[in-house]
């Protein structure tokens, strides 16, 4: 058996799609899959991934997402890690994924969202946990005073009011699939939020917290934004990682266990890893 491997091109994508909708998540269309390989920011990727190949067919794939983040006034290069597959009968072929991905030079790598068994290998390679502390809130339509503030998802009203950084990162994301976007307006105040729909125990009722851009007004009005979610977008309750959002929310509760999230990098800390530009964004699931 000789199986090769290669970085992910351009002309790879559709194909690697149909092998990730029909080997890893048939819930993930196929179109779905290539869509979240052509990231809305821009990126000097030099691949969207590896992948493996057993004479014309592909058996495995590691997939990739890069950006460019300024950190304390310098560009640092990320380069997240995504989805991983390899068929059973090429497992042994698997670490092969991996080793091409961390073997490039210079980056800062996130797992966002390894699987069970790739936490303690993650580990063994220097990768750092993150605290994903995760508060659980209840979504219900509490009674709201009028004026006091608002809630819009309407792009103009997003383009309009945020400004600095926000803005910066509302552009890079808009056209993310997984990212779902919302301005919390209250006074001359504003909070820009991101976040995304997720499954747990087969029920697709989640709202997850990406970013903050205001957590003192978040935090005030959060049981708004929770009306919103609920009446919106079908969000039984929202999960708010304490990292993204500074402290535990009023009628939260804290989650006993949290998915772990995990970075390597030789001089950036914890402090300095977000959620943004990478699969959490662009991969819906």
């Amino acid at each position: 058996m000789t199986v090769g491997l290669a970085p992910i091109t351009a002309a790879d994508v559709p194909e690697v799609a149909r092998f990730m909708q029909t080997e890893l998540n048939p819930r993930v269309d196929a179109t779905q899959w290539a869509g979240a390989l052509d990231v809305p920011w821009v990126a000097h990727a030099p691949n969207h991934g590896f992948l493996l190949r057993d004479e014309d067919k592909v058996v495995g794939a590691y997939l990739a997402y890069y950006s460019e983040r300024t950190i304390e006034g310098r560009t640092e290069p990320f380069c997240n890690l995504g989805a991983w597959c390899v068929l059973e009968s090429h497992r042994s072929h698997g670490l092969r994924l991996l080793r091409a991905l961390l073997a490039q030079k210079g980056y800062h790598f996130t797992d966002l969202s390894p699987s069970g068994n790739v936490v303690p290998l993650n580990k063994r390679l220097k990768f750092q946990v993150l605290d994903t502390t995760t508060a659980l809130v209840p979504n219900l339509p509490w009674p709201t005073l009028p004026g006091r503030c608002s809630v819009s998802s309407d792009a103009s009203v997003l383009s309009a009011t945020l400004d600095g950084e926000d803005l910066r990162i509302y552009g890079d994301h808009q056209r993310a699939a997984a990212a779902r976007h919302v301005v919390l307006l209250s006074g001359g105040e504003h909070c820009y939020v991101m976040y995304r729909k997720d499954t747990r125990k087969g029920l697709r009722v989640f709202a997850t917290v990406l970013h903050v851009g205001n957590a003192a007004l978040f935090h005030r009005y959060s049981r708004h934004l929770s009306r919103y979610l609920l009446l919106h977008e079908g969000a039984a309750a929202t999960l708010a990682e304490l990292r993204v959002v500074g402290e535990r929310p009023p009628a939260a509760v804290t989650l006993r266990t949290s998915r772990p999230k995990m970075f390597r990098s030789p001089t950036l800390g914890p402090e300095n890893i977000d959620y943004l530009y990478s699969e959490l964004t662009c991969l819906a699931w």
